[in-house]
């Protein structure tokens, strides 16, 4: 069968080529339709990040999954539409024991395109029925939106959480970026009820800048309006959701929130560069308004079954911005263009 295969540590080695079709295994059957493509894919693509499974040197690409059940069985009929969570659990911590590999505690679990385990961008995968996660036919092919969107659901319940910790009433958020998780993230945070702001470079008749003014959210151009600007305006944010993978917006952040105000951190930068901020920020501020940053990463899930929810919410609400989201639908010998793709969502479609 047909895959997008990398070498991983190896830039530029992923092609699509012929791999042997899953064994026959207990689990679900699932036939590929679209592969989302993120940040994640190319940093793999480049050879900064990704493990092949043990004893091999290839790597499945592919975490963004929708596809559709090839047989019945597992409580799953033949032409569901279906996704599949991506982590797995390392089997040896309190956390991954109780069902929850998000918050793994040695991190040593293994995740589907990633870390150790074959992905999805394949014409065919088995999954076991534990992983397999349903997609309302209402939602169709915006299905391959419920990794991202599952990400962003988790991020914002903690969020949650923490300023629930005391009394707290948020009414305005502020997203940092307007790729997939920052635009989903937008939309999720008006669903709940939030003015929201939402900041990117893109300039405001941009094609990210219009779908955030769908939502009923406020596009910032930090190209034309610094964020600092934008908090003296309105006063600071009660919850901040960064999305742009810049450790220098990450830090800003500190300085954006209001009092007692949450931020929580998506994006990833893992490029060594020093940042500062000035001490009273931190050593003052942050401590006498009782404000609070967190990071977060994979999903729970509650947070996957959470995310088709709103992804249902969101498509009947706002349809024809959803629509608009996966900009790009190419097949996988055009992987390239995916890769390239800068705006909000691209895909690879297998079926």
């Amino acid at each position: 069968m047909q895959a997008l295969i990398t070498t991983p540590g190896r830039p530029g080695s992923t092609r699509v080529a012929d791999v042997p079709a899953p064994e026959r295994r207990e689990g679900v059957r699932i036939r590929t339709l679209e592969v989302g493509v993120c940040g994640t894919d190319r940093e793999i693509d480049a050879g900064e990040f990704g493990s092949a499974p043990p004893g091999e040197t290839d790597l499945i690409l592919g975490h963004e999954l929708l596809g559709e059940v090839a047989e019945d069985g597992d409580g799953f009929s033949r032409g569901d539409l279906v996704t599949a969570t991506v982590r797995r659990s390392c089997e040896h911590c309190a956390a991954c024991e109780e069902g929850a590999p998000d918050a793994c505690d040695t991190g040593d679990y293994t995740e589907r395109g990633i870390t150790s385990l074959p992905g999805f961008a394949s014409e065919l995968v088995v999954e076991d029925a534990a992983n397999v996660v349903a997609i309302p036919p209402a939602i169709g092919r915006l299905g391959v939106l419920a990794e991202p969107a599952s990400i962003c659901a988790r991020g914002i319940r903690h969020a949650t959480a923490i300023g629930g910790r005391q009394p707290w009433q948020p009414t305005r958020a502020l997203v940092i970026g307007a790729g997939a998780i920052g635009m989903l993230a937008t939309y999720m945070l008006r669903l709940a009820g939030h003015d929201v702001w939402t900041a990117a470079r893109s300039a405001p008749g941009s094609e990210k800048g219009r779908l955030v003014s769908a939502s009923g959210a406020r596009y910032v151009s930090t190209e034309a309006t610094p964020l600092a600007d934008v908090r003296e305006e309105v006063g600071g944010f009660d919850i901040i959701v960064e999305a742009a993978g810049s450790s220098d917006l990450m830090l800003e952040t500190v300085r954006l929130l209001r009092r007692n105000g949450v931020a929580c951190l998506l994006g990833l930068d893992a490029h060594p560069h020093p940042i500062s901020i000035d001490g009273t920020a931190l050593g003052v501020n942050f401590v006498i308004e009782n404000r609070v940053v967190f990071g977060s990463v994979n999903a729970h899930r509650t947070d996957w079954t959470a995310a088709v929810s709103s992804l249902e919410a969101m498509r009947e609400r706002w349809p024809e911005a959803m629509e608009q989201l996966v900009g790009l639908r190419v097949e996988p010998d055009r992987f390239s263009e995916a890769f390239g793709y800068r705006g909000v969502k691209a895909t690879l479609q297998f079926a």
